[in-house]
């Protein structure tokens, strides 16, 4: 069997430990549910190595989806962790076999908080099957992994039923898009920057443009009077020339004895730097990114001067904050 086709038999393999998991699903998985949707506590997800990795991932993914979760390591909270426990709360506890040690240690103390314990195990029959409330059933007829040691479509099967649990409680709840939204601030970051630069830009009358034959002190007045960081130098047709920023402007006047009488077309950068008004924002903001600017000309595909594109129009003009003020 050549690479590819052990690739395809791995895909194959855990595809069919899934769709063998739809039997699975019985009252225990219905009663999970209401235990979480009546709980006034929160979802505390717990399981060590790779069942561990999955527990995260789920808890991620609830707390994403308006069901407060929590992931708590069961070595963590027989030192001390199982503080953030309450008996309001639901326990999820992850193990394959159900007899992972770290974690049959731990139940015992959970349920004598008084917290309801549902397990996912691929053993109903196990320890933790036996002193769990709830057991939903994850189990596999066998792994992708070949020597049948590595967690793989058990795994698989772990996270696809948490992901079911999720999707089922979203529904119940009645979360709706405005509600994701609330909980990913930087997904709203994620939208602008797919939105075409034309939809950012600064248009019309509030472009700072001035024609080639301008003089230096005509710019600066534009300069200071748009305060946008830049202004446009353009030819005929408004063909983008030229640009002069405000690090271009200090450094004219630094000079001291400087004719700002003279054309501007004498101390403007040109062929600047520019953004098709079709790419979209990230294409912007990676180029200013790179070349340390703030300020792009957006033109269109015949190099005219549509619209000024300032970073503070991608970020959303302090929509966004990333030092945690």
């Amino acid at each position: 069997m050549n690479r590819i086709e052990q690739a395809a038999e791995v895909i194959r393999t855990e595809a069919d430990a899934l769709l063998n998991l739809i039997d699975k699903i019985d009252d225990n998985f219905t009663q999970a549910v209401t235990a979480i949707l009546e709980s006034t506590g929160r979802v505390i997800i717990t399981g060590i190595g790779k069942s561990g990795l999955i527990g995260r991932k789920i808890a991620a993914t609830l707390s994403s989806t308006g069901t407060r979760a929590v992931f708590m390591h069961p070595v963590e909270a027989m030192h001390g962790d199982l503080g953030m426990a309450s008996p309001r709360d639901v326990v999820l506890a992850i193990s394959n076999s159900g007899e992972t040690i770290e974690l049959n240690h731990l139940i015992p103390s959970i349920k004598a908080m008084g917290c309801t314990v549902v397990a996912f195990t691929g053993n109903p029959n196990s320890t933790l099957g036996k002193h769990a409330d709830l057991v939903i059933n994850t189990g596999v007829e066998k792994e992708a992994c070949p020597l049948g040691l590595a967690p793989t479509s058990s795994t698989t099967a772990q996270l696809a039923m948490g992901d079911a649990l999720s999707v089922v409680l979203i529904n119940a709840k009645g979360f709706q898009p405005d509600d994701f939204k609330k909980f990913h601030p930087a997904g709203a970051l994620g939208q602008r920057l797919s939105l075409q630069v034309s939809e950012l830009m600064v248009t019309g009358d509030k472009i700072p443009l001035v024609p080639s034959t301008a003089t230096i002190a005509q710019a600066l007045a534009v300069l200071d009077t748009r305060r946008l960081g830049a202004v446009f130098v353009t030819g005929e047709d408004d063909v983008l020339l030229g640009l002069l920023s405000d690090g271009d402007a200090r450094h004219v006047l630094a000079q001291g004895n400087i004719d700002i009488s003279r054309p501007v077309s004498e101390t403007m950068t040109q062929a600047p730097r520019s953004v098709a008004i079709t790419a979209p924002a990230y294409d912007a903001l990676n180029l200013m990114e790179k070349h340390q600017i703030t300020v792009l000309p957006a033109i269109d595909d015949k190099g005219r001067v549509k619209g000024l594109l300032h970073l503070h129009d991608i970020l959303g003009k302090g929509a966004f904050r990333f030092n945690g003020s």
